[in-house]
């Protein structure tokens, strides 16, 4: 009898085992993006369908899914949108491209976004945005498009951005950025327009020029005479 009762129970007892691990991860990346939703103002309604009460934020408008139902992408470009970003942004350890361009968000940029590892694009250009720049955005190895331009960022930019070897399209420009430009590692790349605009950001320092290479028929470097002496 207790063994019948078993075999019925078990298998329910899977599913709510199962239900409960997923929902919690479903939970956790929904709380980010209600995290920041809750920091936004959104006047045209763009996050209307963010429903906290959905486990799985994979619904939602702007956000899209891999087939593990773990969220990939975050549109949410030129959307009117004000506020600041949330920290638990960086708990959203599968996301791929973070796009909140064109709108007015101010605040800091969070560290915490150096936790998402996974990330190819960040696009935070267009917005209010103060602050430093984080060091630790140099996490983000797989990163192939950084734009922080038109914002009102300061301090110097850190070394830590040349590590990203992935790196192809860099805009730092038009923030208050100060310091001198990194010219190692994957910044050799990209040219001043990446750094304009910032009136206090020294370009690199001029590289010396070749030593004049001395010509075939004068091997010391100093001037040929000819042994023939007319006089």
């Amino acid at each position: 009898m207790e063994q019948g009762v078993l075999a019925i129970v078990a298998p329910f007892c899977l599913i709510l085992i199962f239900s409960h691990f997923c929902g919690a991860s479903g939970n956790a990346e929904g709380d980010a993006l209600n995290a920041l939703r809750s920091n936004l103002f959104d006047p045209n309604g763009v996050l209307q369908s963010w429903d906290s009460t959905l486990v799985n934020p994979c619904k939602w408008f702007h956000v899209t899914c891999d087939s593990d139902n773990s969220v990939t992408r975050v549109d949410l470009g030129n959307a009117n949108l004000t506020g600041s970003l949330v920290p638990q942004l960086g708990n959203l350890a599968n996301l791929q491209y973070l796009e909140l361009y064109s709108n007015n968000i101010s605040g800091s940029i969070p560290v915490e976004l150096g936790n998402l590892t996974s990330l190819v694009s960040l696009d935070l250009y267009l917005n209010s945005l103060s602050g430093p720049i984080p060091y630790t955005l140099g996490n983000l190895k797989r990163l192939r498009f950084l734009r922080l331009n038109n914002n009102t960022l300061t301090g110097e930019i850190p070394m830590s951005l040349t590590t990203i070897t992935a790196l192809q399209v860099l805009d730092l420009s038009y923030n208050d950025l100060k310091g001198t430009t990194p010219v190692n590692g994957s910044f050799q790349l990209f040219t001043p327009i990446s750094f304009a605009g910032n009136p206090e950001l020294k370009p690199p320092p001029m590289s010396p020029p070749p030593p004049i290479q001395p010509t075939s028929d004068s091997p010391s470097g100093g001037p040929h005479f000819s042994d023939n002496n007319p006089w």
